[in-house]
């Protein structure tokens, strides 16, 4: 509002959670409000965390569509949106989250692997967007907003999500002449793939896990000239960072022989600034050492945090558990890894944490 914008462009994953609590829900829309009573139109993609669980169910972004907020427009089929600002006429081409049941009819995917799948979205995608761009009119600016990964980018939190689930478009998909700018969602952080146009993912405006602890955090300005022509109407780019909440890790290394191993944790944690920080502390110590670590100590120095997500030791030098040889036989290595995890009594979150990780080195493997 103070920079007198023209138009927001928030490209999906409004709410962290597909069934956001009403208090978000309630937050996001008046700050929609207040953009809307000063004359500032909003487009909003649909992304994945937007798509309810359950087909039949509405998205998290349809109220706005439905109540026919003024200057809130929602992205949510693959067609080009025209929107009037202050300044003149924009085109967006929108790329929400590609759901298989919108493009593909059953009988398109019947007898099909989910690479093969995947491989007729990203098929179908591609001619959509192409179709979309070239009935653009030349002479209004025009952009293209999607929620989609696309290849070259590095992921950060959502790794996970992209281990053969992802339809995966190509660069030269979006990279088109008759586009201004392309504006990206979907991947946290932030990352120039190409300038011409430039394609952008701007980032996720908060820091979500300690994946993204050392990812700067914020939002993209762009200055486009309508006077001029497609090739060079982008006259300024800007990442603006914001002030986003700290996720912080502290490693601690208590060595054989530590008269005080607690005072050593409070030293690590007192070498970092954990004020109003989410905070993990990652404890290594020796078996015989473990014992004099006074969890309670430790809290107390972590007083000044928003948040302790964990306080993990890894003890060394103690017995580590096996499976036993009976569990090798004709099992899959995801299946020997979840008896391992079972095996060893931890909880369904940690588990599936764990497991997050162990099939990207399995990803790893394979593509290698």
């Amino acid at each position: 509002i103070e920079a007198e914008a023209d138009l927001v462009l928030c490209c999906g994953d409004a709410y962290k959670s597909r069934d956001p609590n009403q208090t978000h829900q309630r937050e996001f829309a008046h700050r929609l409000v207040r953009l809307s009573s000063a004359g500032i139109p909003t487009f909003l993609v649909i992304g994945n965390h937007d798509l309810p669980a359950v087909l039949g169910r509405a998205t998290a972004l349809e109220i706005f569509k439905t109540l026919e907020v003024p200057n809130v427009y929602v992205g949510d089929r693959l067609t080009t949106y025209r929107v009037s600002t202050a300044s003149g006429d924009v085109q967006i081409v929108a790329v929400p989250w590609p759901r298989r049941s919108g493009l593909l009819a059953r009988r398109d995917t019947r007898g099909l692997t989910p690479d093969q799948v995947n491989e007729a979205i990203q098929e179908m995608m591609s001619r959509l967007i192409r179709a979309q761009v070239g009935a653009l009119d030349p002479t209004v600016p025009s952009l293209l907003a999607g929620h989609v990964t696309v290849s070259g980018a590095t992921a950060g939190s959502e790794q996970s999500m992209m281990l053969g689930r992802d339809p995966v478009l190509l660069k030269s998909d979006v990279a088109l002449p008759q586009l201004d700018y392309v504006a990206l969602g979907h991947i946290h952080r932030h990352q120039v793939l190409g300038t011409n146009p430039h394609i952008v993912y701007s980032g996720s405006l908060e820091r979500v896990d300690f994946g993204e602890e050392r990812d700067e955090k914020g939002f993209c300005v762009i200055e486009l000239d309508p006077r001029r022509g497609a090739e060079d109407r982008l006259q300024s780019f800007e990442f603006h960072r914001v002030n986003a909440r700290r996720f912080v890790t502290v490693d601690v290394e208590v060595r054989s022989g530590d008269v005080d191993p607690t005072q050593t944790v409070i030293d690590a944690i007192s070498s970092r600034d954990v004020t109003d920080a989410i905070v993990r502390v990652r404890i290594n110590v020796p078996a015989e050492q473990d014992r004099y670590l006074r969890e309670p100590d430790i809290r107390d120095a972590l007083s000044g945090a928003h948040f302790v997500a964990s306080i993990a030791r890894e003890v060394s030098d103690r017995h580590r558990s096996r499976l036993g040889p009976a569990y090798g036989e004709g099992l899959s290595p995801r299946r020997a890894i979840e008896a391992y995890f079972e095996k060893r009594g931890f909880t369904e979150e940690r588990s599936e944490l764990l497991m997050r990780h162990a099939e990207l080195l399995m990803a790893e493997l394979e593509s290698e």
